[in-house]
Formats: structure tokens, sequence, C-alpha cells
């Protein structure tokens, strides 16, 4: 069931209170958006041979962005739930009673900096905090604390710019192991849908998924059929309702798997992508560039090849066109070692805002058309035959018994139109969009 703002569950619960024009902000004085939420002492980054050396053996984008979606989303990735709205609120983590702890509570030497840290994001951790001190080196702490992170500022930035918008807040378990955060706004001011979910699951890889990795070139032991795995990942789709607004998609994520003998084979995956209704050459470049910026921090080829990566895979073949006009991809992204792949991922979940949110605040409020509004729910058909005809996370889930499909489909948009033998006239701004989905361009040089 999703979680309301202003509803309780168990052991705590998001408390809206009214404010001004300040949307999603929990304990102010306590956290900012920009802040990492970091163990002190972690490692920093060093300096090693580039990042991106991705061996392939056919060349091409491999099967590791459909499996790892599909298991977040069997986990249950996005609970779609109607959100109600009002003015923009203030949420704060509050004990369900006057005798219950929160969760981000323990004993007086437990309310450390990590527990302030914590108290940023839309929901307490999905792993128990005493876990997570336990173990604060280990990746899976690091990418838990980074993606609910993301999902915060996320969130923030779009209360701030719908201006009126209230989250469901969706806490959800998963039997195997794990679980997850999803965070959805429906029917706003600016946005028709835009859902931010968080997703920590483990628990033992299908024969299914395990013949997935192999065909990719992974060799993997199991011992007695099992192959132990987690995974941990933040996706979003946000779809404004203005046709001069863009929408974004982004997903950033960790997997990790334990053979037989012991030996942990790791990989991150990830990108963000635009697909605007009408092509506003500015936008392109800010977005792209912003892209690029966080690339280039770790190494001058990571954004062409990454660039071109994406315009390969978000490709409506039968259309031949790609679904929008790209922006970053990677998958099985393992060297040169774990600690440069995270910050290198850091750095482009750090972007996302930056690239996005700009271009929604600027044409939020323009004018538009009834044939403008029609051309941007056609676009929208589009995006909708790509996910569910050619993304490999969506057609995984769909056809493994036991998914979540709320949560397959959380990126579909509210609407979405096709209309029979539709043309559009020459030398138009719709045949100018379609120009550039046939034939990429590089927004940066």
């Amino acid at each position: 069931m999703a979680l309301h703002l202003g509803r309780l569950s168990a052991g705590s619960c998001w408390r809206a209170a009214r404010g001004g024009r300040g949307g999603l902000c929990a304990w102010p004085g306590r956290c900012t958006a920009a802040r990492l939420c970091r163990f002190p002492g972690a490692a920093g980054t060093k300096q090693c041979r580039g990042l991106g050396h991705i061996p392939t053996a056919g060349g091409g984008p491999r099967l590791g962005t459909g499996l790892t979606a599909a298991l977040a989303g069997l986990a249950g990735l996005a609970g779609l739930a109607a959100a109600a709205f009002g003015h923009v609120e203030r949420a704060e983590m509050v004990p369900r009673s006057s005798g219950a702890r929160s969760p981000l509570s323990g004993t007086p030497e437990e309310d450390d900096e990590l527990t302030r840290r914590c108290s940023c994001f839309m929901a307490p951790p999905v792993t128990d905090l005493r876990e997570l001190r336990r173990r604060p080196s280990d990746m899976k702490t690091k990418m838990e604390l980074l993606i609910l992170e993301t999902q915060a500022q996320v969130c923030q930035a779009l209360a701030q710019v719908d201006g009126g918008a209230r989250f469901s807040v969706d806490r959800w378990e998963r039997k195997e192991g794990g679980g997850g955060i999803s965070c959805v706004l429906q029917d706003g001011h600016v946005f028709e849908k835009a859902g931010v979910s968080i997703s920590v699951v483990h628990g033992n890889l299908s024969e299914e998924a395990a013949k997935q990795m192999r065909s990719r070139g992974k060799i993997l032991k199991t011992k007695d059929g099992k192959l132990p795995f987690s995974a941990l990942g933040v996706s979003s789709v946000i779809h404004p309702k203005n046709p001069h607004a863009p929408t974004v998609h982004f997903n950033y994520r960790y997997f990790e798997v334990e053979e037989a003998d012991g030996n942990k084979q790791w990989w991150f995956g990830g990108g963000c992508d635009l697909t605007p209704t009408y092509l506003n050459q500015d936008d392109a470049v800010h977005f792209h560039r912003t892209l690029k910026e966080a690339c280039d921090r770790h190494g001058p080829d990571l954004y062409p090849k990454f660039k071109k990566w994406c315009d390969d895979y978000f490709f409506i073949v039968h259309r031949g066109e790609r679904r929008g006009i790209g922006g970053i991809f990677f998958d099985d992204l393992d060297s040169p070692s774990k600690e440069e792949v995270f910050h290198f991922v850091q750095s482009c979940a750090q972007a996302v805002v930056p690239s996005y949110i700009p271009l929604v605040k600027k044409h939020c409020d323009d004018s538009f058309t009834p044939r403008e509004k029609l051309w941007q729910q056609l676009r929208r058909g589009r995006y909708v035959e790509f996910n569910l005809l050619y993304d490999r996370g969506t057609k995984f889930g769909l056809f493994t018994p036991g998914s979540r499909i709320e949560s397959i489909l959380m990126s579909l948009p509210l609407t979405a139109r096709w209309e029979y033998m539709h043309s559009t006239p020459e030398n138009s701004k719709e045949a100018e969009i379609l120009e550039v989905l046939r034939h990429p361009r590089d927004w940066v040089h």
C-alpha cells in the first residue's frame, strides 16, 4: 500500500507541514541536498587507469541493463499509487507514537553522523542501520546511501518546481530478501507523472538470470544450483505536462554475485537520457554538456563512448528512430577499480538535477497549442512502444512469474496516443525532431 505523506507506517512516517515554496525538505539545518552521505574516512578517488574498459564479445549493448532492471522490477522497484496534491510541503520523519522508536534511532552512541545524514532521505534505509555501521567500507553500504540521497535530491527538486506536489512514498519488502522505496507524484501542477524509486534486494539468481549473464561472457560457478546476488539501484522517469518540457529517465545500479568458491563478481551500470517532444538546441546542448562534464572528471573518452552506446540502445527498430536525443548509457562497468567506478557513478548521479531541472523550469509555463499537445501524446506512444517491445528489463520482467507488474510499468506515461497513418508536414517543428531522432547529433562539439 502506498504511504502518503502524513500517514503513519510501522515505526515512523512522513509528517507533512505547510511550507512556502520549499518542496520536500527533511530536518532543516541537519542536511543539505548537495551533501553526500559518506562515512568518515571513506576512501576518495585514486589515480588509476581510466574507466570504460569494457570488453564485449558482440561489440554492442549487453544484457546487464535488462537483467538488473528486471530484478529490480521483480522486487517491486516502484509501486504506482495516486498522489494527493496541495501546497508545497515540508516532510519530517516522526515516531509513530510517543512510545515508538524511529528506525533511524538507536542507543545514544548510535545517534551519530550516519543517523543525521540518513535523516535527509525520503524514508529510512532498507538495510538496518546497525548493519550499515558494521560494514562502512562495503560497496553495498556506499551504494545504498548514494541511491537514497539521489532519490531525496531529485524528489526535493521536483517538488520545488511543481509548486504544489505531494509525493506518495511506498516502502515495500521483498520476501526473498531486501526491499525498496518508491516515491511517485501524479497529476501535479507541472508533472503528469514522476517516479523516483530505489531498490536494495538480495537472494539467489534464477537459472534464467544466470543464463543471461553467461550469454554475455560471464563465467559463474554455482553451488547446488544456487548463485547468491545483491542488486542496488535508483531509477526514475519524469513526464511533465507541458509539451515543451522534456521527459527524462535515469538509472544507476550496482550488482554483485558470489560464486561457489567465494569469489565475488561485481559491476555497475546506468545512464541518463532526454526525450523532448520538440527540439530545443539550447536544451540539448545544456543536457549533454552537463553529462559530459560529469564524465570528463573521470576520463575524456567516457562521454563519447557512453553517448554512442545510449544512441544505439534507445533505438525503436520498427520505427527507424531513437526514443529521444540520448545522453549516456553504460553497463557491466567493472574496471579499473570498484572505488573508481563508484565515484564515476556518483558524479553521474549528481549531474541529474543540474542537467534536467533547469529545462523544466524554463518551459513549464510555456504556452502551447492543441496540435502541440497532440504531438506530445503521439511521441509518448513511441515511448511506450520502446519500453514494451525493446527494453530488456521490461520484457524480462513481464515474462517472469511472480514479477510485480506495477513496478515494471512505472516508466510508462499516464497518457499516450496512436493515430492511424499519422504524417508530419515537411519543414515543421515535428519534422525537425524526427530528423534528429533518425540521425543522432553531436551536441557538445
